[in-house]
């Protein structure tokens, strides 16, 4: 017999005697449900408890079966049509070295060395009895999804867990090192090969996760039932669920800052707030937040509330909320936005007297802002605004992020297929949103909520996260095939709004740029570059932490830090090598360049209190409009 046949012989016998051990545990696991001649009978209390969670089960998925026939969510049935995804991902994965023989040859031979570690530490067995958590081997794969010391106390957990760890790591390095790939569809494979390896993780489903079986035998399957509730409760409105749906509401614990809606169009509510101090500064703050999300991510709680924050340090604060998108507005574009930043600027100067106003714009509305600054500036009324500040915002989308992952022509029409009266439903973005960071936001609260029937948490950023808005596809469209897919904004007068060419180089406003140094959605590198485009005198804070904490970070939490450059850098490489970083809150600091542009002080009464005498308001914040659905 020749060598290579000896090792294919003793190759066989160490996979059979694998499985063989496997077996003994699942026996050794499920014994009491594996009845022998040794076996005492069940307690009759159990199978009781058992049937009533099997029957409850069955009738939960009859009822929505039933509910649902022929009126699934169309947003869910939608999301879920194979259809729609098969072709997006198949020439992705086509481009995989997985099929080759030397690719497999080295895989069997990276996990039959991992499968000997495993067992070898311990002790070659199966080991019928579990291992004591406490006595548990370390092992060589590390993931936070498997901290759990069940998934070492056995060993078919442990080969199990570690052998998906090998190969996920395997298949995501290949996407990485895949060559002849444009630099766009190398990013979408990647992405597209870590959300598949994420789904695939045997933490995700019931029978491959002994933190989900030890529940299941613990109560007797109600664990299971109280997740199918959950499930079927997300099916039904078409979006996973990530916070206790009833622990907030708008206007009495989240989006709660007194103020009143002293203005309204089609498209969006004006909010002013109430003074909290005598004097005000003179000048007062427009705030444009996304219209991709709700504004109230800047007024979540009071702890936490920049809007509140910023009445507190004398600022007459108005903010703007976008309308949700419906049928009516189908036929928006980035020109109506712009022209709705424009008409809360001249709003709040009429009402208040005031030549001009500061400025804020986040995300989008920040790149939607850059764009107002650069058509006033070419229309001669730049005067309006005395200063513009950008939160993790974009101009420049060669290098936009991840979000870059879904821009191609495809999916393009995958999201065009999915519209709806002109207007693409907000539970799609939030879905997308999700996707980039899968393993958080998707599959920790299946296993929590779905699979372990956990209660959800009451967090305020999660309900802000879920509390999705429609888009107007005719906008959206434009926008990523314009900016992100393009990048025109970057070429003076390559883009027109209103019949007016955009420059940026017009722009010689103060501004101060803040950018999240862990931003996955708006990269530090592509915020920075604004600042290349600018004719006026500008501050750039790279701040810790990504697009949301990095943004909402008050000085009285003590949390992450923010890096300053007082030189003249002309990178963000150079900005980091030199800047001085400085913990806590970049918010004071933006207040002290803000003040120094202009410190004046009016007293706090008339229209810059709303609602007072005379002064004809809508309603109270936070309107109606952040209320649509």
């Amino acid at each position: 017999m020749h060598d290579d046949q000896h090792a294919t012989i003793g190759d066989m016998t160490v996979v059979e005697d694998l499985f063989r051990k496997q077996g003994e545990a699942m026996q050794a696991m499920f014994s009491a449900f594996l009845p022998t001649a040794e076996t005492p009978p069940p307690d009759p209390t159990d199978i009781q408890h058992w049937a009533m969670s099997a029957a409850k089960l069955q009738k939960m998925w009859l009822d929505f079966g039933a509910e649902q026939a022929g009126q699934m969510e169309p947003a869910m049935m939608r999301l879920l049509d194979p259809a729609r995804w098969t072709g997006l991902f198949e020439g992705w994965f086509r481009t995989l070295p997985i099929a080759r023989a030397e690719t497999q040859a080295k895989l069997f031979e990276d996990s039959m060395a991992l499968w000997n570690s495993v067992l070898a530490a311990y002790g070659g067995s199966a080991l019928i009895a579990p291992t004591p958590a406490e006595k548990a081997p370390d092992l060589p794969h590390k993931d936070r999804r498997f901290a759990d010391p069940k998934w070492r106390e056995q060993p078919l957990f442990a080969l199990l867990h570690q052998t998906y760890l090998l190969l996920a790591d395997s298949i995501n390095r290949m996407a990485d090192e895949v060559e002849g790939l444009s630099p766009a569809r190398h990013k979408q494979l990647k992405f597209a090969t870590r959300v598949l390896t994420e789904a695939l993780s045997p933490a995700n489903f019931p029978l491959t996760n002994p933190v989900v079986i030890e529940k299941t035998l613990e109560t007797r399957g109600e664990n299971l039932v109280k997740g199918v509730e959950h499930l079927l409760a997300d099916l039904r409105k078409g979006q996973l669920t990530h916070t206790d749906p009833h622990a907030f509401e708008l206007g009495r614990n989240i989006a709660a800052t007194p103020g009143k809606v002293v203005y309204e169009s089609p498209l969006f509510q004006l909010i002013q707030y109430s003074p909290t101090t005598d004097t005000v500064l003179e000048v007062p703050l427009v705030i444009f937040p996304p219209w991709i999300n709700r504004f109230y991510i800047l007024d979540l709680n009071p702890k936490n509330s920049f809007i509140r924050w910023a009445v507190a340090q004398g600022i007459s604060v108005f903010v703007v909320s976008w309308k949700s998108a419906d049928a009516e507005m189908a036929d928006l574009t980035w020109d109506d936005y712009i022209l709705g930043q424009i008409e809360a600027i001249d709003h709040v100067r009429a009402r208040l007297g005031v030549p001009a106003v500061h400025t804020i714009g986040y995300c989008v509305a920040g790149t939607t802002l850059a764009a107002t600054l650069a058509m006033l500036a070419r229309r001669g009324q730049a005067d309006k605004v005395a200063s513009a500040t950008f939160f993790t915002a974009q101009v420049d989308f060669d290098d936009a992020g991840e979000l870059k992952t879904f821009i191609d022509d495809q999916q393009i029409r995958l999201f065009e297929s999915m519209t709806t009266d002109g207007f693409l439903d907000g539970r799609y973005i939030a879905a997308t949103f999700n996707l980039l960071r899968s393993k958080d936001l998707i599959w920790n609260y299946v296993v929590n909520n779905y699979l372990l029937g956990q209660d959800y948490p009451a967090f305020d950023l999660l309900h802000w996260n879920g509390d999705t808005t429609n888009l107007p596809f005719k906008w959206q469209k434009a926008y990523l095939e314009d900016l992100y897919r393009d990048n025109r904004l970057i070429v003076p007068d390559a883009m027109v709004a209103d019949g007016t060419p955009i420059d940026l180089r017009r722009i010689a406003t103060p501004c101060y740029i803040q950018a999240g140094r862990e931003d996955h959605i708006a990269p530090a590198e592509s915020v920075w570059k604004l600042t290349r485009h600018l004719d006026g005198p500008w501050k750039f804070v790279l701040a810790g932490s990504g697009h949301i904490a990095g943004v909402v970070n008050p000085p009285e939490a003590n949390k992450y830090q923010y890096w300053l450059n007082d030189g003249d850098p002309d990178s963000l490489a150079e900005f980091t090598a030199n800047a001085r970083e400085i913990k806590g809150s970049w918010w004071p600091d933006w207040l002290a360049w803000l003040t120094a542009l202009d410190g004046a002080q009016v007293p706090a009464k008339g229209k810059r209190a709303p609602g007072g005498r005379g002064d004809r308001v809508i309603e109270d914040a936070p309107g109606r409009y952040v209320k649509t659905r």
